[in-house]
């Protein structure tokens, strides 16, 4: 069992390290509204890892042609929903808003709220979809056949995504401390935005 809480953890932190458009975000998510939106953002994109770590583990044989079937249109998805997540950030950084007080744009994202936003931006990224079942479809797994065995990779595979994610925010938030101020804001926001909408750029030439 430990040997495949390591393979697990070890999975984990390969799709999760990787700077890709959710880590931008959540890093964005932090700098503008705080580690505990961060955090909760985090959480979601850990429990889809988690997710796709089970499913692909007892469904990875079966989801690999499926999932190759749909890849394009999951791409385009995810290159269409990045470009709105992209445009959204940018939005502060074009606002006047010289009135607002300094805390007052942290108001319309709660936790809960970056949960499930996060959460879905990651359920339709082919990225840890594609790399989950191929990576258990293959014959590199193949010796993790037992219930417990099954149970300690996802568990391993979880708890390496959630460490990496709440690292991940932390650090946006700590880049938020240092960036206070509207010009700092709109500094976070230009840059975020812009980004995420080079990675969606990038996603669609590569499709």
């Amino acid at each position: 069992m430990l040997e495949a809480l390591l393979a697990g953890a070890a999975a984990g932190y390969a799709i999760a390290i990787p700077v890709g458009a959710i880590t931008t975000y959540l890093v964005m998510l932090g700098a503008r509204f705080g580690w505990r939106v961060a955090g909760a953002g985090g959480l979601g994109v850990a429990t889809v890892d988690g997710m796709y770590a089970a499913l692909a583990l007892v469904l990875g044989a079966i989801l690999a042609p499926a999932v190759a079937s749909v890849q394009t249109p999951l791409t385009w998805l995810s290159v269409a929903v990045l470009v709105v997540v992209g445009v959204m950030l940018m939005r502060p950084a074009f606002r006047s808003e010289p009135a607002r007080a300094a805390g007052a744009e942290a108001t319309p994202m709660s936790p809960p709220r970056a949960y499930l936003t996060v959460l879905g931006l990651t359920i339709i990224n082919p990225a840890t979809v594609v790399y989950f079942t191929a990576l258990v479809a293959g014959a590199s797994f193949a010796w993790i056949d037992t219930a417990p065995e099954r149970v300690a990779f996802v568990a391993g595979a979880l708890a390496a995504s959630t460490s990496w994610q709440l690292f991940v925010a932390g650090a946006g938030a700590s880049l938020g401390r240092l960036l206070t101020g509207a010009r700092g804001r709109r500094v976070t926001a230009l840059v975020g935005g812009s980004v995420v909408i080079a990675l969606a750029v990038r996603t669609a030439l590569a499709a």
